[in-house]
């Protein structure tokens, strides 16, 4: 049992790096960025190439050095988004897609082919230097922590970013552009960073998990979209009403909710036996994305059915 809690806490956490990016997008921008299935494998797929084989110009990099290239290299692709969007005037949707489907082939090429381990490489949670400095008795929380730090560090720059000025009119880009234009301010340019900024988490959270489960695969952005909005869904809802409870801080909370949901689905499978009977729940690990579509309709629909107004007749 504290294994699985262990577990859903570190997995929650990687993902809530990000869900901080979905949240920019679809609640501050309300722009439905489908790229970012492709920056998060795109942020794994630097980290494994460039740890266990080297990149061009960086040659082989450390683990450290690969949160930043990660997170740059997702600003970038946010930025051709935006571009494919504003300057060429395609849909919000469209030029996700867009985006989304030239990575696949760029994550290949960075990572040389589908799947790239990096088992037996030094990663931010397995080091000479960890394994001198912690404690026995915090080894196996090391991964935790390690989590914790880096997903408060994001969080912290991020609402610090949305305290500013730029921060500030990326959230009237969203609610009213037409206060941007009159504050003549260009409104593509801010989609245009919101979407870099956005994207840019989402490759630091592949590259995270990239190095927390010790490999790159071609298809593990698959579903991200649904599942960073599941987390955000979860996040505002449970916690609109707690006044101290930041938005940033709920979409966190939301992502670890949201994963102890799929976890309790997955568990549910198995045989089990009532008196005299032999009670088979045919899930497996195999289900998990069947779980993870089923799961966030359900919260979409529950979500939606808080929003209505309930009208009284007199």
């Amino acid at each position: 049992m504290f294994t699985i809690l262990l577990g859903i806490l570190e997995e929650g956490l990687v993902y809530a790096i990000m869900t901080l990016g979905v949240y920019i997008t679809y609640k501050i921008l309300d722009f439905p960025d489908l790229s970012v299935d492709g920056t998060f494998p795109l942020g794994a797929a630097i980290t494994a190439a460039g740890i266990a084989n080297g990149l061009p110009l960086f040659g082989v990099i450390s683990p450290v050095m690969a949160l930043p290239l990660s997170f740059l290299a997702g600003a970038a692709a946010g930025c051709v988004t935006g571009l494919i969007h504003v300057k060429l005037k395609v849909r919000d949707l469209l030029s996700g897609i867009i985006v989304m489907t030239a990575l696949y082939s760029i994550n290949l090429k960075i990572a040389g082919r589908a799947n790239l381990p990096i088992f037996s490489q030094d990663t931010i949670f397995r080091n000479d230097f960890l394994e001198r400095m912690v404690p026995q008795a915090l080894k196996p929380y090391t991964v935790l922590i390690i989590l914790v730090l880096i997903v408060a560090v994001c969080k912290i720059l991020l609402d610090l970013y949305l305290n500013t000025r730029s921060g500030y009119l990326l959230r009237a880009a969203g609610d009213n552009d037409t206060l941007v234009t009159s504050l003549a301010k260009d409104k593509g340019f801010v989609k245009i960073v919101g979407l870099s900024l956005a994207n840019g988490f989402t490759a630091l959270a592949g590259c995270v998990y990239c190095q927390q489960k010790g490999f790159f695969e071609s298809s593990l952005g698959t579903g991200t979209m649904v599942i960073g909005l599941a987390n955000v869904i979860i996040g505002t809802q449970l916690f609109k009403r707690i006044g101290f409870f930041k938005a940033t801080t709920a979409v966190i909370a939301g992502s670890i909710i949201y994963k102890a949901c799929v976890s309790i689905a997955l568990n549910l499978g198995g045989q089990f036996r009532v008196g005299d009977y032999l009670i088979t729940i045919p899930i497996t690990a195999s289900d998990l994305k069947l779980i993870t579509s089923i799961l966030f309709l359900i919260i979409l629909v529950v979500s939606h059915n808080k929003g209505k107004k309930v009208k009284v007749h007199a």
